[in-house]
């Protein structure tokens, strides 16, 4: 609440800043007009009278109308057009953070009188962390004219004395005297009979209209936002709000306050019927005003009039996403879906590819044995390896909805933050490949669904299988496990479990479908000598993998204030007494004795890690606001760089870098995910990549995810997100949304984002 207080504040000395800069404009025309003629207006009115066009700095004004005639009793359309210079605008009714809009004040003859001018549909206009409503290059702003039936026949000249203020980095008043005159003549064509030809009569076409019959419009607030329900039949996937009136009056004559925050971005929720807006309220405001109005921005051409009561509720439903590319347009079905192709491509990721296929080599050796007991016994422990995932699975959602009940933001993958996670699981990885490099014979491996053990053995091992597969399957995230894990984070429980149940079953596919069909394992190779080669060397991607976990450990413990490489000798002090724990199952296999031993040295072992865990919250607070201020510059030695440095993500960095008007690329990993690591040294990392993200002039950030950070979880759940490898880029533009990348990098596609987000 403070920086939104702040950003307000800042909103405030803007809107004063620019009248400042209009008012030191206007001294300057008063102190040359001292020294030269005496007594000059303030701010030269230019025009004599005429219809114009007349240029002005930075602006051409002109009063046109849609035909030459009014009929006594009658209405003619005259407009007000203006164009500007390329990057200055003018103002919408309600300007927005700052500014004013253009006005007029007419002289006209007797009979005739002026209806209010009318606005085309606007833009939001962003200006560093700010955000006005107007228009760009050129607008016309209508104003209807009617003549009183006894209007006399003949010419008419209405004379107006316009005013605007025209803005880029600076705002420029200025005033004209324009006319136009109208011939007044029985049987003039009515204004509806008028063809809209020009620019006003484009303008035309683009006012706002009024909701069609049998269109809804709601609004229901909470303390932080308003929620705008627009129902018209029609679905539509982006809208804008803009409302009439800038800020409502205090009480006590203090100054107004505003209604709505208009720089954030505005969620936009699809509906199937209509479209739903979240606005954040302005920090400022204390009480919900009675009603209120503006327009619902469907597209560039559509826009309707809206107005209802605001109804106050405890809480209204958050927007899925931001225009940032998030989950909007997701459905609780193409959420599963995706889940489930995510779940299935999962398998291919170096974390479960080990576990898949040593129990392939299981399933080929029982397959070839060609008995049917056997291979009703194979489709029973596929299954019950499947059940081991979900259970699992089951289990990961269960904390992480209590976690969310609790006000914690979390995500795929959340466990590997815990130091002592990953000291347990790398010393059981480590422990299996020992064994599966031959020290020794666990009996029933993790892996392995053999037929000489007693079946339920068997079946524990499938099961436990499962488990593994679940939890070596936490570092990495394969293509569609964003999207759909991200949607289902920000849904009800329900979904929420029945999305990672659709994950679940997509890892377990591949071999309950092995399993199930005994055929296809025809095509597997029969089992032989070639089997326990391959079942050794498995266990290199397992030392690997082990070796990658105890290097993430040693990150997480450095960021938490310890040293970092005492407590990876630690850790490895642990894997010694699991490798002496394992020298002595294989020197006296199936004894009592040494099974009891080995116990002994394994709790010994992980003992060590685990009783050297310490929490330094006050060093991590430190580290962590150090890194934020060392981010929030753009000019320090991380910019001066010729290569490509990255930088900490902060939200303060973020906000620098789009006032400064750069490009941003974010790139949200952890030390913990290996698909990040691979596409940091295969994509990121690569002279194209880093020559082409020096070349638009790129602010690299790196969201560092290793270690909890509820700043880095709020801004992946912003963009519909919840896992890591996340990609993001920040166009140059103010107030541009980011283009969301895939999981998967390949150079062309990043290449391509970085030519589209630098046009």
């Amino acid at each position: 609440m403070g920086g939104q207080t702040t950003i307000e504040a800042v909103r405030s000395l803007l809107k004063t800043a620019c009248w400042v800069r209009v008012v030191l404009v206007c001294c300057l025309a008063t102190l040359a007009g001292f020294t030269t003629s005496g007594a000059r207006a303030q701010i030269a009115v230019v025009g004599d009278g005429g219809p114009g066009p007349v240029k002005v700095q930075h602006l051409t004004a002109e009063l046109v109308s849609l035909g030459p005639g009014i009929a006594p009793g009658g209405q003619q359309m005259v407009g007000l057009v203006l164009t500007m210079d390329e990057h200055w605008h003018v103002y919408w009714v309600n300007a927005g953070d700052s500014g004013e809009p253009p006005k007029i004040a007419w002289t006209l003859p007797a009979g005739f009188s002026a209806g209010a001018m009318q606005f085309p549909i606007p833009d939001r206009l962003p200006l560093g962390p700010f955000m006005d409503f107007g228009y760009e290059e050129e607008v016309a702003l209508p104003v209807p004219i009617s003549a009183a039936p006894a209007a006399k026949p003949g010419p008419a000249h209405l004379d107006a004395q316009v005013s605007w203020l025209v803005c880029a980095d600076v705002c420029v008043p200025g005033k004209a005297h324009l006319g136009i005159d109208l011939n007044v003549q029985p049987g003039a064509p009515a204004l509806a009979q008028e063809p809209l030809l020009g620019a006003l009569g484009e303008a035309m076409t683009l006012l706002p209209k009024p909701l069609p019959t049998g269109a809804k419009f709601s609004i229901a607030a909470d303390a932080k936002r308003f929620a705008l329900t627009l129902e018209d039949g029609t679905r539509a996937k982006d809208a804008d709000f803009f409302p009439y009136v800038e800020a409502q009056s205090a009480k006590d004559g203090a100054e107004p306050v505003g209604v709505i925050a208009n720089a954030p971005d505005q969620g936009v929720e699809p509906l199937k019927d209509g479209v739903r807006v979240y606005v954040q309220r302005s920090p400022e405001l204390a009480a919900l005003p009675a009603t209120l109005s503006g327009i619902v921005k469907l597209s560039d051409t559509l826009a309707y009039q809206v107005s209802a009561p605001v109804v106050q509720v405890a809480s209204v439903d958050p927007a899925p996403a931001s225009r940032a590319g998030g989950t909007a347009s997701i459905t609780v079905l193409s959420a599963i879906g995706l889940a489930f192709i995510g779940g299935m491509i999962l398998n291919l990721m170096p974390c479960v590819f080990p576990v898949l296929f040593l129990k392939g080599l299981s399933l080929a050796q029982t397959a070839n044995a060609g008995a049917e007991h056997d291979r009703r016994h194979l489709l029973r422990h596929g299954l019950v390896y499947a059940l081991g995932i979900l259970v699992s699975f089951w289990g990961i959602v269960a904390v992480l909805l209590a976690l969310r009940a609790g006000g914690t933001h979390v995500g795929w993958g959340f466990q590997l933050q815990s130091p002592g996670f990953l000291a347990v699981l790398s010393s059981l990885l480590f422990f299996l490949a020992l064994s599966l490099a031959g020290q020794f014979d666990i009996g029933l491996s993790l892996t392995s669904v053999g037929g000489e053990l007693a079946q339920k053995q068997g079946y524990g091992g499938s099961f436990f299988t499962g488990v593994l597969a679940t939890v070596v399957a936490t570092p990495c995230a394969a293509p569609f496990m964003g999207a759909a894990i991200g949607f289902a984070l920000a849904q009800t429980a329900g979904v929420t479990f029945a999305v990672f149940t659709a994950l679940a079953l997509g890892l377990a596919a591949p071999y309950v479908l092995l399993s199930w069909q005994p055929a296809w394992a025809f095509w597997l190779p029969k089992p032989g000598a070639w089997m326990e080669v391959l079942k050794q060397l498995t266990a290199v991607p397992l030392f690997a993998t082990a070796i990658l976990l105890v290097w993430v450990y040693g990150q997480i413990e450095e960021a938490r204030g310890n040293s970092g490489v005492t407590e990876i000798a630690f850790l490895l002090g642990c894997f010694l007494l699991l490798a002496i724990a394992g020298w002595a199952l294989g020197r006296w296999p199936a004894k009592r004795g040494s099974t009891i031993a080995a116990i002994l040295l394994i709790a010994l072992g992980l003992a060590i890690p685990l009783s050297q865990l310490r929490v330094h919250t006050d060093a991590v607070s430190a580290t962590q606001a150090g890194e934020g201020s060392a981010g929030t510059g753009l000019g320090g030695p991380a910019a001066a760089n010729l290569d490509v440095a990255w930088q900490p993500y902060s939200e303060q960095a973020l906000n620098a870098a789009h006032a400064a008007g750069r490009p941003v690329f974010i790139d949200f990993t952890a030390a913990w995910c290996l698909s990040c690591q691979v596409n940091e040294r295969v994509v990121l990392k690569t002279v194209e990549i880093e020559a082409a993200l020096r070349k638009g002039s790129f602010v690299t950030m790196k969201a560092d995810w290793t270690n909890e950070d509820p700043a880095i979880t709020q801004e992946l759940a912003s963009v519909g997100r919840s896992s890591v490898p996340t990609y993001l880029l920040y166009p140059a533009a103010a107030g541009s949304t980011a283009d969301v990348l895939p999981e998967l990098l390949t150079k062309e596609l990043v290449l391509k984002a970085i030519e589209r987000d630098t046009k």
